[in-house]
């Protein structure tokens, strides 16, 4: 029991609780199935990207780009659509291969120039938009294929009131990618290559580690699951805009974080990123139903955010001096 709560995931758990049981003390609302329905839905895009932002921390790295690689690959997928038609299967491969292509840009620059990869992912991020920006003039993309805009519903179910619950895209998408993710990280020798890559990279060198395929393999991974969160968000909104996903970038980085990944790579799980994204989840609905004005929202979000970073820090700096 004490080792259990030493970690940082026991904690963000319990507060997670608490937040649910007072949320649904103050808000009737909060805590129906339609609400929880739709807050796994919304935030399904988040939890994609920010299993591939998880891997890229882990490594020792950081990318800033995938923003821009999300709205690419959308775009280029809806472009590509209309051209060769197909289904989700398709639509999925097309979005991946996109997202891969500019992963592995990210990849070799960040290896062969040595540079610190938040330098290599904002200029990356500014280049792809602007690259976007100026092939598609700002133009937004309404006309889907009609398979496309009905989408997928597994186990379906409609309520008294009319309203359909079930497996949806984003939903098959999620739990797609978080399985993939944690049988990676958890369960190959690839996983645990890319946390000795990113505890001491030159160790990992010494010993054998292929640090230009790490690199090409955690970046390319973050670029497919940018693909796979554009084909998500596509559907979602029925529109793709070129700049829908401007500063998103933080938002996803503050849930990983949030879940006790460090910035400095080497540690950190993927059940704490998921905490993270449940409690930055369950902080912005719950907001949002107790009608606090958008202002305070970004303060408490902030705040919460800035506390439990110091926590982590702190814990992970006890650890530290224990050894």
């Amino acid at each position: 029991m004490a080792d259990l709560f030493k970690r940082h995931e026991t904690w963000l758990g319990l507060l997670i609780v608490v937040l649910f049981a007072g949320l649904a003390w103050k808000s009737d609302e909060f805590f129906t199935l339609g609400n929880l329905y739709d807050l796994v839905n919304n935030y399904a895009m988040l939890t994609i990207l920010a299993c591939g932002l998880f891997m890229v921390l882990i490594s020792g790295g950081i990318d800033i780009s995938f923003p821009a690689m999300t709205i690419i690959a959308q775009y280029g997928m809806v472009l590509l659509l209309h051209h060769i038609g197909g289904n989700f299967a398709v639509a999925f491969l097309l979005a991946g291969g996109i997202g891969v292509l500019l992963g592995l840009v990210n990849a070799l620059l960040v290896n062969r120039l040595n540079v610190p990869s938040i330098i290599i992912t904002i200029s990356t991020l500014n280049i792809f938009y602007g690259l976007l920006l100026w092939l598609s003039k700002g133009v937004w993309l309404y006309d889907f294929p009609p398979w496309f805009e009905k989408g997928i519903m597994l186990f379906k179910y409609t309520d008294a009131d009319g309203y359909d619950y079930g497996l949806s895209l984003p939903l098959l998408a999620m739990l797609s990618v978080v399985a993939l993710t944690g049988i990676i990280m958890n369960f190959t020798t690839t996983g645990r290559k890319i946390y000795a890559m990113g505890g001491n990279r030159e160790s990992a060198s010494r010993i054998g580690f292929s640090v230009l395929r790490l690199h090409l393999f955690v970046y390319g991974y973050m670029g497919f699951l940018s693909g796979v969160a554009g084909v998500v968000q596509a559907w979602t909104v029925q529109t793709v805009a070129p700049d829908s996903l401007l500063g998103y970038e933080l938002t996803v980085l503050a849930a990983v974080v949030l879940g006790g990944t460090s910035l400095v790579g080497g540690r950190g799980t993927l059940s704490g990123t998921l905490l993270g994204v449940i409690l930055l989840a369950v902080v912005q609905n719950g907001l949002n139903l107790l009608g606090v004005s958008s202002y305070w929202q970004t303060l408490i979000t902030g705040g919460i955010i800035v506390v439990s970073i110091s926590a982590t820090a702190w814990s992970q700096h006890q650890n530290r001096s224990l050894l």
